[in-house]
């Protein structure tokens, strides 16, 4: 029986900005709110798939990966994950009040 890898789609290849201007800002000061926050999840991005690659590198290849760099990989993912779980809660409860101020 032969395992198939999972294929996880990107999301951010179907987004579509109303402003056109995802990645476009040079300075950060100029940047919208939507491209800040999209350069975050970005990063965050990045840190998951960091952890995951060298994660595998430590199976496949244990000799070639120090175990710390595994564990501060791993502890980086998690921060940057929980970060961006509480901006979005956050934002959430924002827009909440913000909707339902009379």
């Amino acid at each position: 029986m032969e395992i198939t890898p999972v294929n996880v789609d990107n999301f951010r290849s179907r987004m579509v900005s109303n402003t056109d201007m995802v990645d476009t800002a040079v300075r950060p000061e100029t940047m919208s709110f939507e491209q800040t926050l999209l350069g975050a999840f970005d990063a965050m991005n990045a840190k998951q798939i960091k952890s995951e690659d060298i994660s595998q590198q430590l199976i496949v290849d244990p000799e070639s990966v120090d175990v710390h760099d595994v564990t501060i990989a791993m502890a980086e993912a998690n921060l940057s994950l929980k970060i961006a779980q509480t901006v979005i809660d956050r934002v959430v409860k924002g827009w909440n009040e913000i909707t339902t101020t009379r």
